[in-house]
């Protein structure tokens, strides 16, 4: 799964990739200092990995991860190539999700492409960018909709009929994620591949002094306020801090978190909430070779998970005995579980959740 990283030019997108990747991307107080897009894979943090490590001893401990790119920064006229723009797009409409990054910080001695700082109006720049394309691929959709509905196909028509309600709300300068569409609009939808249907987290770079300062406050709650009306997440992250505190060795980004009364860092929560915004879960696998996190939507039954882990998992699948992880560290052992009678055999029909711990059993 990729998440994009993407905003204004000099808003403190590289500086946010390279503190969640510790990628090293180029950084400087220009435009377009990204060109190309970077791309960096992030652990997603899971104490329960550590736990279970220990509990099993075991040689490997293996996070689930997500896949961070580093977009170019856009600017107006974008989507009719001004600056990098065919570029950006093309690189976005390649992602799963945006992180929507907004200067919420003055900062006189760093450049800001529009002359003066204004969460909102930033956000709209690139947001109408988004929604122009949209409204050029929609245009040149709406034609064949129109002719395959006079078919007078069922699927057809109702295809046809979300178009126009799509096209509606982007002439109104409005992301299609604002609309609230059923579950059957929303299978529809996904085929037309547009950008503005992405799920967005808006993430506030506020500046190092202080997340209390007035400006601050003040910049990040026009961002709340806006995100709100399209259904958005907003996480308010310094940058610069985090980056800061990534160049500390393990050991002492704890320390310096504890004296800041952190208990978690900015971009542990950025990363968890990417996760939840691709609908993802981890169940985990455990052993004395191995402890691991495994990616799956949420939703997923046991069959397909198994085959996360391999295809003859999948295929041979027999059942899955688990134990949630709470009861496995309260019993202290899987055996001591069993005896319990908190190890339970689920079948194909399981639906998977989050704290499960599952040993499969199949047969090829």
């Amino acid at each position: 799964m990729k998440l994009g990283v993407v905003g204004l030019p000099n808003v403190g997108k590289s500086t946010l990739f390279n503190a969640l990747t510790e990628a090293g991307a180029q950084v400087a107080n220009y435009p377009f200092c990204t060109i190309e897009p970077n791309v960096g894979v992030v652990d997603v943090p899971d104490m329960r990995l550590d736990v279970l490590g220990k509990l099993y001893n075991t040689k490997k401990i293996t996070h689930a991860y997500i896949e961070f790119v580093d977009i170019a920064g856009l600017v107006r006229g974008a989507s009719k190539g001004e600056g990098l723009g065919n570029k950006f797009l093309s690189h976005i409409r390649e992602v799963d999700a945006i992180l929507h990054v907004v200067r919420c910080f003055n900062n006189k001695d760093i450049i800001h492409i529009e002359g003066s700082v204004d969460p909102i109006r930033d956000i709209k720049t690139v947001n109408l960018e988004l929604i122009l394309s949209d409204l050029e691929s929609a245009n040149k959709q709406i034609d064949r909709l129109a002719k395959e509905a006079r078919t007078l196909d069922k699927e057809a028509i109702a295809t046809y009929e979300l178009m126009k309600k799509i096209m509606i709300i982007l002439e109104q300068e409005l992301p299609v994620r604002s609309i609230n569409f059923t579950k059957e609009e929303k299978e529809i939808v996904e085929k037309f591949f547009l950008l503005t249907y992405k799920p967005v987290i808006y993430v506030a770079n506020i500046s190092e002094c202080n997340a209390t300062l007035s400006t601050n406050v003040e910049y990040i709650n026009q961002v709340k306020e806006y995100a709100e009306k399209e259904h958005a997440e907003v996480i308010t992250i310094c940058a610069k801090l985090e980056e800061e505190i990534l160049a500390l060795n393990k050991e002492d980004r704890q320390e310096y978190l504890k004296e800041l009364g952190i208990s978690q860092s900015g971009l542990d929560k950025l990363v968890i909430a990417s996760y939840k915004l691709l609908g993802l879960q981890s169940y985990l696998t455990a052993g004395e070779k191995e402890v691991r996190a495994w990616t799956i939507n949420i939703g997923t039954k046991a069959p397909q998970a198994a085959g996360k882990i391999h295809s003859d998992f999948e295929r041979g699948f027999i059942k899955a005995d688990i134990v949630s992880f709470d009861q496995l560290i309260e019993a202290g052992s899987y055996t001591k579980a069993k005896e319990k009678g908190w190890v339970r055999s689920e079948g194909k029909d399981y639906i998977m959740q989050n704290n499960d711990v599952v040993l499969f059993k199949f047969n090829v």
